[in-house]
């Protein structure tokens, strides 16, 4: 048999009672995979850029706006996704207490009554008989002594999967933080492009007004009049387009929030990130394997995976399990306690496997290769996380600089714009120079939205990246779980 195991068990040849008194498993040791990660991000980190670690700051002190706090808040109460991932927990919860119930013994009390009627032709006494039994009595069924530990590696697998749950609930909760913060972003900065437009369109609706005084006097030309309604209808088209995504991003923050979102909760202003979110420290990669409650819930996985090896050890040696009752019988019901009614059975059984077609063997391989695969989960998410946190940086530390970049180039567009309005009053110069001006500041303003609100989405996107920070933890009708039993 030890040569079937083909796997580390050298001390399972040890006395049953050795393994009893000790209250040990086969479940391997474990051991955490190192990170398969550089030990520091692949760039310097720039200074100015550091803030508060990210164990330090909950969700409602890195988001600072009043509004997205309330929104977020909401979300957290209402939103559906994230409550099938409590519910999921009470599952697995339950799950767990239904298989710590295997290690303690089912006990159940009975009674019964049962008539039996003798004719005369077989009777002893040459004439028919009917005959009553009373039985009253508590009796426990197999109940499997855990010598080997099966049961409680099974039990230490249903705790794992628990906690692996609790942690895919935490990850629900930072990915709908930041999609409801995203989603109150993108709304903002849509609106404020549908309000560019509109700015736009009016701005143009009066130069168009001008340009067809000039035509009607005889001042302005067909071809300014037409290229003055190019800018002027293109305002429109983008005024009525932004109208409908304005409409649309409601519709996507209503279904994260769970709850129709009200006017006065969206009075927030599309300006500086400073109004909306805190810097946050990167820390070091190490540090994700504390603060990220998905890889926290692979390693847990990877435990259960662990555990369950040891419940397949198990099945190699004996199981003995006991069936065991006792209690009163009578022939009348008033003697059904009297003295001398008392019985009892006691029932020890004990089975080796002796042959069993190579399952045992086959179910010590799979939950090995189980165990593989857990593994390399675990460090694909360690791997992710990595990734997600140093693309993060990366965009962090230019989008800063572009979004400068970019006020400067809305600040050169609108110089060039108002000299070319100049030019064309004072006659040097045509109406289209006014209008590559007009369209290239439009551009420029739009451009200046956009990465105003790139650069928020990669605060947004660093915070969840590290683990999002402190979390509200799930309400729960269920108890929680209580300790695993100790050995019997």
């Amino acid at each position: 048999m030890m040569n079937m195991l083909k796997r580390p068990l050298a001390k399972a040849h040890l006395p049953v009672l050795l393994l009893a008194l000790s209250g040990c498993t086969l479940m391997p040791d474990y051991l955490q995979p190192s990170a398969p990660v550089a030990p520091s991000w692949p760039f310097a980190v720039s200074a100015e850029n550091k803030g508060p670690s990210i164990a330090e700051l909950g969700w409602q002190d890195f988001f600072k706006s009043p509004e997205l706090r309330a929104l977020i808040a909401k979300g957290l109460a209402n939103n559906r996704d994230l409550r099938i991932a409590a519910l999921n927990i009470d599952v697995a919860r339950a799950q767990y207490r239904v298989q710590r119930s295997d290690l303690l013994p089912d006990i159940k009390a009975g009674g019964s009554l049962s008539r039996a009627r003798t004719p005369q032709t077989t009777s002893s006494t040459g004439s028919a008989q009917i005959n009553s039994t009373y039985t009253a009595n508590v009796s426990t069924t197999a109940f499997e002594i855990d010598l080997f530990g099966r049961l409680r590696s099974l039990n230490e697998a249903a705790m794992q999967e628990y906690l692996a749950t609790d942690e895919a609930r935490n990850s629900v909760q930072i990915s709908l933080i930041a999609e409801i913060a995203n989603a109150y972003l993108q709304l903002l900065a849509d609106r404020a492009q549908q309000q560019l437009a509109q700015q736009t369109l009016q701005a143009q609706q009066d130069s168009y007004d001008i340009s067809q005084r000039r035509f009607n006097e005889g001042i302005g030309s067909q071809l300014d009049l037409s290229q003055a309604r190019t800018l002027l209808e293109t305002a429109r088209v983008d005024s009525i387009t932004y109208a409908r995504i304005v409409q649309q991003d409601r519709n996507a923050l209503d279904l994260l929030v769970g709850a129709q979102v009200q006017d006065n909760e969206l009075a927030g202003v599309f300006e500086q990130a400073d109004q909306f979110v805190s810097t946050l420290q990167a820390g070091l990669p190490s540090d994700l394997l504390l603060n990220r409650p998905d890889i926290r819930q692979a390693e847990h996985s990877l435990k259960a995976a662990n555990a369950n090896i040891g419940a397949a050890r198990a099945a190699f040696f004996p199981t003995i399990s006991l069936t065991a009752s006792g209690g009163t019988a009578g022939t009348e019901l008033s003697q059904l306690f009297g003295a001398g009614s008392g019985l009892w059975t006691f029932v020890p059984q004990i089975t080796l496997p002796l042959f069993s077609g190579g399952r045992n063997v086959a179910n010590l391989d799979i939950a090995e290769l189980r165990k593989n695969i857990a593994v390399a989960s675990y460090e694909k998410a360690i791997q992710s996380a990595f990734r997600d946190v140093a693309n993060a940086l990366v965009a962090r530390e230019t989008l800063d600089d572009e979004l400068a970049a970019q006020q400067q180039l809305v600040n050169a567009n609108d110089e060039s714009y108002r000299l070319a309005q100049a030019r064309y009053e004072q006659g040097v110069s045509g109406y289209l120079d006014v209008l590559d001006a007009r369209r290239n500041m439009y551009g420029a303003q739009q451009q200046l939205i956009s990465r105003r609100l790139a650069m928020l989405e990669n605060y947004i996107a660093l915070y969840a990246a590290l683990g999002g920070g402190q979390l509200d933890k799930a309400p729960s009708l269920a108890a929680p779980p209580a300790a695993p039993l100790a050995a019997p």
